[in-house]
């Protein structure tokens, strides 16, 4: 009956590629023409942040980004990404952010649940999506990492909580901001966790469009494991880097 079903729902509205809008009969939700524009993340990359190595010179026996080296402590276990944040990659995840296009974050959910691979072995418990603060929420009406949350939820079975963590405190938005400095400090001390219970020894995965700096998503997981998460893993979509 679903195959049925799916089946009318294509032939009237065939489904159409998340980046350039002709009709695509691929479930990756990309036609080819812009799968080969697109640049997924893979291997080699830093087996902590998930930043890929330009240069295989560059690959120690730890398999770890100079960053991600010199650091004694983090607050997240590990980070990855599906794709590369560029020009490209940008178009389709804005038009989840700001214009709507929420179809698109089942599509998304595809990509994250393929680059959360070493996520899945390490073990999860929870999917929890980067909020926003209400006056945000109110102005966007929806939340693009919580669909991104409930669908991967849908994939992996993992159930989403989209309530336990809350942004309190208004922000300016990161973008305005240049500096990884200057980040972290705006976004310093604006989250809180509302039901601990919910959190408390669970391995969580923090769920969110893009990774940039990772001011936002470090300040999450030190919220979480301030209210007793076990681990901290970030999965987005897209990640911010040069190469």
């Amino acid at each position: 009956m679903k195959k049925l079903l799916k089946y009318i729902l294509d032939f009237l509205l065939p489904p159409r590629c998340i980046c350039c809008g002709k009709i695509n009969s691929d479930d990756n939700g990309l036609c080819a023409e812009c799968f080969n524009k697109i640049t997924f993340i893979a291997k080699p990359y830093c087996q902590k942040c998930g930043m890929p190595f330009t240069q295989t010179s560059a690959i120690n026996k730890n398999m770890l980004c100079p960053e991600c080296l010199s650091q004694k402590k983090s607050v997240f276990r590990l980070a990855r990404a599906a794709v590369k944040y560029d020009a490209f990659s940008k178009k389709s995840i804005l038009a989840l952010k700001f214009m709507d296009k929420t179809e698109n974050a089942h599509i998304f959910a595809k990509w994250l649940k393929l680059a959360g691979g070493d996520i899945w072995q390490q073990g999860a418990d929870i999917l929890i999506p980067v909020p926003l603060h209400y006056t945000r929420l109110l102005k966007r009406r929806y939340n693009q990492s919580a669909l991104l949350a409930q669908e991967l939820g849908k994939l992996t079975g993992i159930k989403a909580d989209i309530s336990s963590l809350i942004k309190y405190k208004a922000t300016k938005p990161q973008s305005s901001f240049a500096h990884r400095n200057a980040r972290a400090e705006n976004i310093k001390g604006a989250f809180k966790v509302k039901n601990p219970a919910n959190i408390k020894g669970k391995r969580v995965v923090l769920i969110d469009d893009v990774f940039t700096t990772g001011a936002t998503a470090k300040e999450c997981a030190k919220t979480l494991r301030k209210a007793g998460a076990l681990s901290v893993d970030i999965l987005t979509i897209a990640k911010v880097y040069k190469g």
